[in-house]
C-alpha cells in the first residue's frame, strides 16, 4: 500500500525526472555551446535545477486535483515518445511538428515503430505512470490547496530568479544567443507546440473559405489544347540529384530528356503539411500561415474558376493538406486503387495508370493533373523503391537510421532519388505521345528536403530558421513537349536555371503555363514570363 503523497510532491519528482532521464538532447545540444568544463559545470548544474524549477512550475499551473493523474500520466507517456524521437533523429516538436505528426497515417507511423521506441515507452512512460496511478495522493480543502499551489509558484518563481541573476552573465548569452536550445527541452517545449498548434487551427471561429481570382480567364485560346503534369516530390534534397551536380549518378535517364533544371530552390517550410499547402496558396514563405491558407482558395480553385481547365489530383503520400479540397481528388495509397504494389508499399508509376482515360474524356479541355509522390519518405528510405534500383550498397534497411552508418543511410537515399528519376522520366514518356494533339509540359518540385544525419540531425520537420540548408534546398524542373516550345523560347531557360528560387514561384507559375489572366497573377514571380516575352 502506498503511503499518502502531496500532489506537489509528485510533480517535484516527475519534474526531476524529467530534467534527468527525458532531456538527453536538451543537454547534449548544451554541451556542443558550452563545454562541460571549467566554470561552464557550474553552469550546467545552474540549468539542470532550472530546468527542474520550469517544468515543475508549468505543470503546478496547468494541473488540477481534478485532473491530476490523468495529465501527469499524459505528460509521462507523451515525453517518452519525444524523448525517443529527439534522441534518434535529433528533431524538435514544435507546432509545425505537432501538425506533421497528427497528418501522418498509419503506414508512415508504422516506419516509425522500432524496438527501442518500445523500451523508451516502456521505461519512461509506463513504468512511471503506473507509480503516479497507483500513488495515494492527499489532498485539502480547497482553501488548502489554493494556498498551497500559491505558495509552491512563488517559491519556484523565486528559485530561478535567484539562479538566472546568479549567473546573469551566463543566461543572457544562452537566452539570447542561443533561442533554439528552448526547443529541445521535454516536456514543457512539446507542451507550448500543442498550445501553438491548438491556436493556430481551432480558436479563430467558422472557417470561411475567401474566393480569389474569380475573374481568372485564359488569355489565348490555342488550337491545341494544354496538358501539364505537375509533380510534388517528397524529401528530395536539390544536392542529391546529379543534375545539380552530385559525385553519383542519380539522374541517368533525366540526363537523357530535354529537360531545364533549376539548382537554386527553396521551400516554403521543413515539412509536408506545411510546404504543399504554402507551395500552392498566393502567399509567400513569409506571409503563409495554416489559418490563411485553409481560408483562402489555392491556385487550383483559380485554374477551375476559368471553366476551361480540368484539374485532377492523384496521391501517393499521406494526403492533399487541403489543397485538393474542391477539386478532383483521387487515393494512390493503396491497391484499391494503385495497381502497382507490393509488400504493402505502393509505386508512385501506378498514379499514371489509367490517366489516358481521364485525358480522353476531358479532351476539350485544358488539362493540370497533380501527382503528389511518395518519393524519399523517411525514415525507412529502402522501402521507397523496388529491388531494381538498389544501385548503391550496402543499404540501411532499418528505420533506426542512427544504427546505420552513414554510407549506408546514403545509399538507401540515393537509391531512392534512382526511383524518382526513373518516375519522372516515366511522366515524360507518358507525355511525349500526347504531343502532338496537346502542349504539354511537366514541372516537378519537392516539398522540402531532408537531413541524413549532418551534425546528427535526421529527417526534417525542423524549425525554419534553425534548419540545415540540407532541408530547404530542394529539386525542381521542367520539362516541355515539342508544340509548347513554340510558344515558348526555352533555351533562355538554361541561363536562369541558377536564379534564386522558391516555392513561391509555383502559384504565378501555373498560371503563366495556362496563360490565365487573372488580378492575383504576378508576372515577376512566373519562372517562364521571361521566355515568353523574349519570344514574342
Amino acid at each position: 500500500m502506498f503511503k499518502q503523497i502531496s500532489s506537489y510532491r509528485v510533480i517535484l519528482f516527475c519534474s526531476f525526472l524529467f530534467a534527468l532521464f527525458y532531456n538527453y538532447s536538451f543537454f547534449k545540444n548544451l554541451f556542443l555551446v558550452y563545454k562541460f568544463s571549467g566554470i561552464n559545470i557550474l553552469y550546467t548544474i545552474s540549468v539542470f535545477f532550472s530546468l527542474i524549477a520550469f517544468i515543475s512550475l508549468v505543470i503546478n499551473l496547468l494541473s488540477s486535483r481534478f485532473i491530476f493523474k490523468p495529465f501527469m500520466i499524459t505528460l509521462l507517456i507523451t515525453s517518452s515518445f519525444v524523448a525517443y524521437f529527439m534522441d534518434t533523429y535529433n528533431i524538435v516538436v514544435d507546432h509545425s511538428m505537432v501538425r506533421n505528426s497528427l497528418e501522418t497515417n498509419l503506414n508512415e507511423s508504422l516506419d516509425l515503430f522500432s524496438i527501442e521506441l518500445v523500451f523508451y515507452v516502456l521505461i519512461l512512460g509506463v513504468i512511471p505512470s503506473f507509480l503516479v496511478y497507483k500513488s495515494n495522493i492527499s489532498y485539502g480543502t480547497f482553501k488548502q490547496e489554493s494556498l498551497k499551489k500559491l505558495k509552491t509558484i512563488i517559491l519556484l518563481l523565486i528559485f530561478i530568479a535567484i539562479n538566472v541573476f546568479g549567473f546573469s552573465k551566463f543566461y543572457t548569452s544562452f537566452l539570447r544567443e542561443h533561442k533554439d536550445l528552448k526547443y529541445y527541452a521535454n516536456p514543457t517545449f512539446w507542451m507550448f507546440g500543442i498550445m501553438d498548434y491548438t491556436k493556430r487551427t481551432y480558436f479563430d471561429g467558422k472557417v470561411v473559405v475567401k474566393s480569389i481570382g474569380t475573374d481568372a480567364k485564359i488569355v489565348e485560346e490555342h488550337e491545341k489544347k494544354e496538358l501539364v503534369i505537375m509533380v510534388v516530390g517528397e524529401a528530395t534534397r536539390a544536392d542529391r540529384f546529379s543534375l545539380n551536380g552530385y559525385e553519383r549518378e542519380t539522374n541517368p535517364l533525366l540526363k537523357k530528356e530535354e529537360i531545364y533544371n533549376f539548382s537554386n530552390v527553396s521551400s516554403c517550410g521543413t515539412a509536408t503539411a506545411h510546404s504543399v499547402p504554402c507551395m500552392f496558396s498566393i502567399y509567400d514563405r513569409d506571409g503563409y500561415s495554416y489559418k490563411k491558407g485553409i481560408r483562402t482558395e489555392n491556385v487550383l480553385d483559380i485554374l477551375t474558376h476559368t471553366n476551361e481547365i480540368k484539374v485532377l489530383w492523384r496521391d501517393n503520400n499521406s494526403d492533399s493538406k487541403g489543397v485538393a479540397l474542391r477539386v478532383e481528388y483521387e487515393d494512390y495509397k493503396t491497391s484499391k486503387k494503385n495497381t502497382i504494389c507490393e509488400n504493402g508499399e505502393c509505386r508512385d508509376e501506378g498514379m499514371l495508370v489509367g490517366l489516358d482515360k481521364y485525358i480522353e474524356k476531358n479532351k476539350d479541355k485544358d488539362i493540370l493533373i497533380v501527382l503528389h509522390q511518395m518519393g524519399n519518405h523517411g525514415p525507412a528510405y529502402y522501402k521507397r523503391y523496388p529491388k531494381k534500383f538498389e544501385k548503391f550498397t550496402p543499404v540501411c534497411k532499418t528505420n533506426q537510421l542512427e544504427k546505420c552508418t552513414k554510407d549506408e543511410i546514403n545509399n538507401a537515399y540515393d537509391n531512392a532519388i534512382l526511383h524518382t528519376d526513373s518516375f519522372l522520366s516515366d511522366v515524360i514518356n507518358f507525355l511525349k505521345p500526347y504531343s502532338n494533339n496537346h502542349e504539354t509540359a511537366m514541372f516537378y518540385m519537392s516539398d522540402h528536403g531532408e537531413s541524413l544525419g549532418e551534425n546528427g540531425i535526421y529527417l526534417h520537420g525542423m524549425p525554419y530558421f534553425m534548419a540545415p540548408k540540407t532541408q530547404t534546398h530542394v529539386a525542381s524542373l521542367m520539362w516541355f513537349g515539342d508544340s509548347i516550345k513554340e510558344e515558348l523560347d526555352v533555351e533562355k531557360l538554361n541561363a536562369l536555371k541558377d536564379n534564386p528560387y522558391s516555392q513561391d514561384n509555383l502559384f504565378h507559375t501555373l498560371l503563366g503555363l495556362f496563360e490565365v489572366d487573372t488580378n492575383v497573377y504576378k508576372k515577376d514571380f512566373d519562372i517562364i514570363n521571361p521566355i515568353r516575352s523574349d519570344k514574342k
